[in-house]
């Protein structure tokens, strides 16, 4: 917490200096603007040569300010966001807000855990996970959550997590850069939507004619300028009009090409500017060397091209001012030119616009895991495995405050599978939600809240905690049933890891005990890896019949000075205190 705090008091100290020197600028801009105006209106009064030459270098000034002032704004922008990113770090790490997105847009019912582990939404997963500021870097993210990549990209991924974890102030300028674009779901699909639209070229005569007529018009202008001829002003017109009726011709495609596209130059810009952030980083991880070289494109760097695609986009913003349109199309065809250059754009770059920005949100998604892994020291990166070994040493849940989370030894071998027992508020739920949090998080190359870790990485498969589906009008019981029946379904296919939380809560006491036991027959049939949380004894005694496969394990409460006190440490066995009646007679119940 202490580099976020260092950096923070930097960030600050150089945006007051920026600031000064920013106001001073704004000062003599206005200064050298109001001297060019003053030395133009002398020079009218007295047509002294002098002023003109002082009004073409206070003009000149004026312009060298605007840029100096253009690039210290981006820099204003880009301090401010970094006293933002580490502000939001130091807030997190001492848990007083998460000012990061949730991701529930991306929350799946049915997916089998994306609700019963709590991957989305308020205090989730991904809310403590994301460190991503573009739609497509918060999409990946959201993606890799959902998904078990295959062993040798998990590895890749680990490589590349860790060298991102080191990497703390490019991880940050990158999220900066990503912050100031003000990316949109609507811009990014905006702009996929332009890449992946058919436009005809333009024809041949009308190329043709776009060249002509403008060339023209300058002809005929410096004819007139040289011989003072009104006729030519004359031919000016009516070369000005037909521009304007032939440009006219095009003003519905152009609006087609650029529909919903506002502001999307600015957008571009940014993405170019974080793939260039990209392109000129060296890295040693074979992952971010592969997705680095996706940003060459015909021999010349992603950054460029899309560099080009704003400045077309920007040009194109010209059609929507009266004026400037008037103008600058009915002099030489000025949107036309840039509809031709868009359409060229696309035919040449369009295939690759997709893959970069796709890059720009894997970096997204991996800084984002780097800062877990940064944030968290302690964790581990798991040991990689085919022998479907499950071994976590000091396994806890990673959102859970350091200072009091308590870890636990899990293995699973040689038993595979896990009954749980213990009173409610001993910890069950919160180790089920920790063995699959852990999972999802070495099925993706992240580390893990463990101090060690030998997993063989597998689909995560849990009913835990199902809501009432009221809108296909069905009960818990039933969704339940249809979560079970899918999970059954899946390990046809493959053996997966398996957690259960109490399930068939929905029937009698004897439906719910013997279909809990032909639930766990069934799923170690299968050659599922994982546990089950019950309340059953009776489920418990089913290890006798598999002690190869079933092992029984719990958590104890004790009454310590006539208070119940939880250790949540897992332990051998059957669970064999109680603290209903304990806390029921306490609380006057009973």
């Amino acid at each position: 917490m202490e580099v976020y705090k260092s950096k923070k008091e930097s960030y600050s100290a150089q945006l007051n200096t920026i600031n000064k020197k920013y106001n001073s600028i704004s000062f003599f801009r206005l200064l050298t603007i109001v001297l060019f105006l003053v030395s133009i209106y002398y020079y009218i009064q007295t047509s002294q040569a002098f002023l003109i030459v002082l009004g073409i270098l206070f003009f000149g000034s004026f312009i060298l300010l605007m840029r100096f002032h253009s690039k210290l704004s981006f820099q204003k922008q880009i301090l401010i966001a970094l006293i933002e990113i580490n502000g939001n770090e130091i807030s997190y790490l001492e848990r007083k807000k998460i000012a990061f997105e949730n991701g529930q847009e991306f929350n799946d019912f049915h997916h089998p855990y994306a609700y019963d582990l709590d991957i989305f939404g308020e205090h989730s997963l991904f809310q403590n996970l994301n460190r991503t500021a573009t739609f497509i870097g918060k999409k990946t993210l959201a993606k890799q959550l959902l998904t078990l990549l295959p062993n040798d990209e998990i590895l890749k991924n680990q490589k590349a997590i860790k060298e991102l974890s080191k990497k703390l102030d490019w991880r940050q300028e990158f999220l900066a850069f990503a912050k100031i674009s003000q990316d949109t779901k609507s811009s990014y699909e905006t702009l996929l939507k332009w890449s992946k639209f058919q436009s005809t070229p333009l024809s041949k005569a009308t190329v043709l004619i776009s060249y002509i007529s403008p060339i023209l018009f300058f002809g005929v202008f410096i004819t007139y300028l040289v011989t003072s001829k009104t006729v030519f002003v004359s031919y000016l017109a009516y070369l000005f009009v037909f521009n304007l009726a032939f440009m006219g011709r095009f003003l519905r495609r152009i609006q087609i090409e650029i529909a919903n596209a506002e502001n999307v130059d600015k957008i571009i810009n940014q993405y170019s500017l974080l793939v260039e952030k990209i392109e000129k980083e060296t890295f040693e991880s074979q992952k971010l060397i592969d997705l680095q070289q996706k940003l060459t494109y015909k021999k010349e760097n992603a950054s460029v091209h899309l560099k080009q695609l704003a400045v077309l986009f920007s040009k194109m913003d010209s059609i929507g001012n009266f004026v400037t349109a008037l103008v600058f199309n009915g002099t030489f065809l000025f949107n036309l030119h840039v509809l031709q250059s868009l359409i060229q754009w696309k035919k040449d770059h369009a295939e690759a616009l997709e893959d970069w920005l796709e890059v720009i949100g894997e970096f997204e998604m991996l800084n984002s895991l780097g800062n877990l892994s940064y944030n968290n020291p302690e964790f581990t990166y798991p040991i990689i495995n085919t022998n479907f070994e499950i071994d976590f040493s000091n396994l806890s849940h990673p959102l859970l405050n350091e200072k009091t989370r308590v870890g636990n030894e899990v293995s699973f071998h040689p038993q595979s599978f896990m009954i749980l027992t213990g009173s409610n508020m001993s910890g069950k739920s919160t180790f089920l939600r920790s063995l699959g949090i852990n999972m999802v998080l070495s099925g993706m190359g992240s580390a893990v809240c463990a101090s060690s870790a030998n997993v063989h990485p597998l689909p995560v498969l849990v009913s835990m905690r199902l809501s009432d589906s009221l809108s296909d009008s069905e009960s818990y019981f039933f969704a339940e049933i249809k979560r079970l029946k899918q999970i059954m379904d899946e390990l046809e296919d493959r053996p997966a890891f398996v957690l259960l939380d109490e399930i068939l809560r929905g029937t009698n006491s004897d439906d719910k005990r013997n279909g809990t036991i032909e639930v766990v027959k069934k799923v170690i049939a299968k050659r599922a890896i994982g546990a089950i949380a019950t309340h059953d004894i009776e489920v418990c005694l089913t290890t006798n019949d598999f002690p190869d496969t079933l092992i029984n394990k719990c958590f104890e409460v004790e009454i310590h000075n006539d208070e119940l006190h939880f250790d949540y440490k897992l332990r051998d066995g059957i669970c064999k205190n109680r603290s209903a009646t304990f806390l029921m007679k306490k609380m006057g119940v009973i």
